[in-house]
C-alpha cells in the first residue's frame, strides 16, 4: 500500500513559538477526547455483562470470550498498524480509526446472536489498534524534548477517565434503556467527534517518505532492538507492568465484593473510580518529574523505576488488608504510582529509538502489553485465586512490578553505559 506520509501543514517549530506551543497543547486536548472514546467504547461491555448473559443466554466462558476477542485482535493488529502509521499521515490514521471503531461500536447494538456480538467485539479491537501508534507518533512531533512526558502524561489521563466513564455510563444506560443504548450512543458521539476534529486537527510537518509499508520495517525494528537492548527491556517491562494493571481492572471489584461484602455496584465503583482517579494525578506528576530530568539520558526510565518500585508494596498490602478504609487507601496509592509509570511508557521508548520507528515501536509495545497482560493476567490470577484465594493472588501480582523495575534498571544501566562509550 503506497501512501505519502505528509502534506504541508502546521509545524510546531515555527517562528511564532508561542502560537506553536499553544497549538501543540491543543493537539493534546483533541487527542485526549479521541482516546477517551477509545477506552469508553472498549470498557462499556463489561458493565452490561449480566444483561448480555440474560438476553443471549450466555455462560461465564462465553462472556470471557467476548473480552478475549478484543484483546487478541488488538494485540495482533497493533504491530501491523504501527508499520502502516510510519508510512502515512498521522491525522488520516487517527481520524479513520476513530470513525471505523465508532461505527463498529454503534453496529454492535444490532447484534442478534452471540456470534455476531463476538465478531463485532473482535472487529472493534482491530479498529482501535491504529490509534496509539498514530497518536503517540503525532504527539512526539508536536512535543519534542522537555514537554514530551507532560504531553504524554496528560494524554494518558484520558485512558483512566474513559475507563471509568465507559463503565459507569454503560451501566446507567443499561439499567434504564437496555444494553444496546450505550453502544449506540458512544459510537454516534465518536463519529461526530471525528467530523469536528477533521477541521481542527492538523498534520505536523515531518520528513516526507514515499516508501511502501512493509514487514521489512519490523525486521529493521528487530535489528534496532539488538543494537539497543535497553529498548527491548522497556518493551518487556511494559508487559510486566500491564499484567498488574489488568489485575487491577479485572479482579479488584471482585476482591472488594468478596472480602468486604459490598454490593456489586459499590465494589465496581470504588475499585475503578478510586484507582483510576489517583492514576490521573500520578500521570500528571510523572510527566512533570520526567520532563525536568529529560536533559539526562535515561531520566524518564528512572521515573518509571520509581513508579514500579513504590507500587509493588501497595499491591502486596492491598491483597493482605482486612480493613476497608485501609484497602481503599492502598488501592489509591497503587493507582497513583501506576500513573507515574504510565506517563512515560512511550516517551522513554522514543528516547531510545529513531523517530522513523515511532509507529511500529508503539505497536509492538502495545502488542506485548496486551499479550503478556490482557490475555494472561485473568487466567493466571483466576488459577491462583481458585487454589489459594483472591487475596493471595493479588499479593503475588506485586511481583510483576518488581520484575518491571528490574528490567528497567538494567535498561537504565545500559543506556548510561552507551552514553559513556560514545562520549
Amino acid at each position: 500500500m503506497a501512501v505519502s506520509s505528509v502534506t504541508q501543514s502546521t509545524n510546531p517549530a515555527t517562528p511564532d513559538q508561542s502560537h506553536a506551543s499553544r497549538y501543540a497543547w491543543q493537539v493534546v486536548a483533541m487527542l485526549w477526547w479521541i482516546c477517551f472514546f477509545n477506552y469508553a467504547d472498549r470498557q462499556a461491555i463489561f458493565s452490561v455483562f449480566p444483561l448480555l448473559a440474560h438476553d443471549f443466554n450466555l455462560n461465564a466462558f462465553q462472556l470471557g470470550m467476548l473480552g478475549s476477542a478484543f484483546a487478541w485482535t488488538y494485540a495482533i493488529a497493533c504491530p501491523v498498524m504501527g508499520i502502516i502509521v510510519d508510512r502515512m499521515r498521522y491525522k488520516t490514521a487517527i481520524l479513520a480509526g476513530l470513525e471505523i471503531w465508532s461505527f463498529i461500536c454503534s453496529a454492535t447494538a444490532l447484534s442478534r446472536t452471540f456470534t455476531s456480538l463476538l465478531l463485532f467485539r473482535a472487529a472493534e479491537g482491530f479498529g482501535e489498534s491504529i490509534y496509539f501508534p498514530a497518536s503517540m507518533s503525532m504527539l512526539a512531533v508536536y512535543h519534542p524534548g522537555k514537554t514530551r512526558s507532560r504531553a504524554f502524561g496528560t494524554h494518558q489521563t484520558s485512558v483512566y477517565v474513559g475507563t471509568v466513564a465507559g463503565g459507569l455510563v454503560a451501566g446507567w444506560l443499561g439499567e434504564r434503556f437496555g444494553w444496546r443504548a450505550s453502544f449506540l450512543i458512544f459510537g454516534v458521539l465518536g463519529m461526530g467527534l471525528g467530523l469536528v476534529l477533521a477541521r481542527l486537527l492538523k498534520e505536523p510537518l515531518r520528513a516526507t517518505t514515499t516508501e511502501r509499508a512493509s514487514f521489512s520495517q519490523v525486521r529493521n525494528f528487530v535489528r534496532q532492538l539488538k543494537r539497543k537492548p535497553s529498548a527491548l527491556l522497556l518493551v518487556l517491562g511494559f508487559g510486566a507492568m500491564n499484567f498488574v494493571a489488568v489485575v487491577q481492572l479485572v479482579w479488584m471489584p471482585s476482591f472488594l465484593y468478596e472480602r468486604f461484602h459490598l454490593s456489586l455496584a459499590q465494589a465496581a465503583f470504588l475499585a475503578t473510580a478510586l484507582a483510576q482517579g489517583a492514576a490521573v494525578l500520578g500521570s500528571f506528576t510523572g510527566g512533570v518529574i520526567a520532563d525536568k530530568g529529560s536533559n539526562r539520558r535515561g531520566g524518564r526510565i528512572l521515573v518509571q523505576i520509581l513508579g514500579a518500585l513504590t507500587a509493588a508494596p501497595f499491591v502486596y498490602l492491598c491483597g493482605r488488608e482486612s480493613v476497608l478504609a485501609t484497602t481503599l487507601m492502598l488501592l489509591a496509592l497503587w493507582g497513583f504510582c501506576k500513573g507515574v509509570y504510565d506517563a512515560n511508557i512511550f516517551a522513554s521508548l522514543f528516547d531510545e529509538l529513531p523517530a522513523s520507528m515511532r509507529g511500529v515501536s508503539t505497536g509492538v509495545m502495545n502488542a506485548f502489553g496486551w499479550l503478556l497482560g490482557g490475555t494472561t493476567a485473568p487466567v493466571v490470577m483466576g488459577y491462583l485465586a481458585l487454589r489459594h484465594g483472591l487475596g493471595y493472588a493479588i499479593q503475588k501480582a506485586a511481583a510483576g512490578y518488581v520484575l518491571a523495575a528490574i528490567l528497567l534498571t538494567v535498561a537504565f544501566i545500559l543506556t548510561r553505559k552507551s552514553i559513556a562509550e560514545t562520549s
